[in-house]
């Protein structure tokens, strides 16, 4: 069960690499859709400006969990990928109230999964 809870949390990860991707590459009608926003809205240079700032943090969040997957073992990994999924998931609650509820099912939910799994069967 160890390992399907680190491929969790790899593919948490591995999500955020994705948003990251959306944020600064999709083209604005695909992150209008995306992020429930107006077309006209993502079209400009500063919304365009944040998703790209936005991006940087999830691309970086999700090669963060990927590294400390492959550098950490034991309860040291098991601390810190409770921290992270802690943070992605009170993360997605914020962004629930203030932008839209899609965060709250797309980001927090697999991070609650991962979550439980973490604190059930990784040793």
């Amino acid at each position: 069960m160890q390992i399907l809870t680190l491929f969790l949390v790899a593919l948490v990860a591995l999500e955020h690499i994705g948003i990251a991707g959306l944020e600064m590459f999709a083209k604005p009608d695909i992150q209008a859709n995306a992020f429930d926003m107006p077309v006209n809205f993502v079209k400009t240079k500063e919304a365009q400006t944040a998703l790209s700032n936005q991006g940087i943090y999830n691309g970086m969040l999700g090669v963060l969990i990927l590294m400390m997957i492959l550098f950490f073992t034991g309860s040291t990994l098991k601390t810190i990928l409770i921290l992270l999924m802690i943070y992605i998931i009170v993360v997605a609650v914020y962004g629930a109230v203030t932008a839209t509820k899609k965060i709250l099912y797309m980001q927090g939910l697999p991070a609650l999964i991962a979550l439980i799994f973490v604190l059930i069967f990784y040793k």
